[in-house]
């Protein structure tokens, strides 16, 4: 009888075990990637911007200007083949219209969903790698929704452009992803 007892434990621990991890967040190695995607941006950032010296503290805006097309410029060229989908891979772009249609769903979904889109002023290209217009005013991230999305690190931001939701180094105002067609 011990020794029918040792097989069946050697048999269930394993099984039990496989059960365990089916049951973990399927959406946690998304985000783990996305997050190292993430990471791995904002390295690039800090190295580019390194590179750089500080603006003049003369009190002329053109030279945060300066060093805002600077910073953008060099990073333009440290990522030349960037695209939409390189931070916010297609299983990441589905784990967040998940969460906007659940925000969307809620209590408060469709004013939320009106604010992100009554902050729209137009139709206007928005590329990869590219500087966001400077005409175009900043969108808010309603607090509902960032937080759900995994948090950036400094020099990255969510923004919402209409129904996209855009990656946004701040810094230098760069385009550092697309994810058109956000809303589910």
């Amino acid at each position: 009888m011990k020794t029918f007892t040792i097989i069946l434990l050697c048999v269930a621990a394993p099984l039990a075990s496989a059960r365990a991890q089916q049951q973990v967040n399927p959406d946690a190695a998304t985000i783990a990637d996305f997050n190292k995607r993430v990471e791995a941006y904002a390295a690039l950032h800090d190295k580019v911007d390194a590179m750089l010296t500080e603006p003049s503290t003369d009190g002329r805006p053109e030279a945060v200007v300066e060093h805002q097309r600077a910073f953008a410029k060099l990073m333009q060229q440290e990522r030349p083949n960037a695209h939409a989908g390189d931070i916010m891979t297609k299983p990441m772009r589905n784990v967040v219209r998940r969460l906007l249609a659940g925000v969307f769903r809620g209590p408060n979904g469709r004013e939320i969903k009106h604010a992100i889109l009554d902050e729209y002023i137009g139709n206007f290209a928005l590329r990869v790698n590219q500087p966001y217009p400077d005409s175009v005013p900043f969108s808010t991230v309603p607090l509902a929704i960032l937080q759900g999305l995994p948090k950036l690190p400094d020099a990255l931001a969510y923004r919402f452009v209409g129904d996209r939701l855009i990656l946004l180094d701040q810094h230098g105002r760069l385009v550092v992803d697309v994810m058109e067609k956000a809303f589910p």
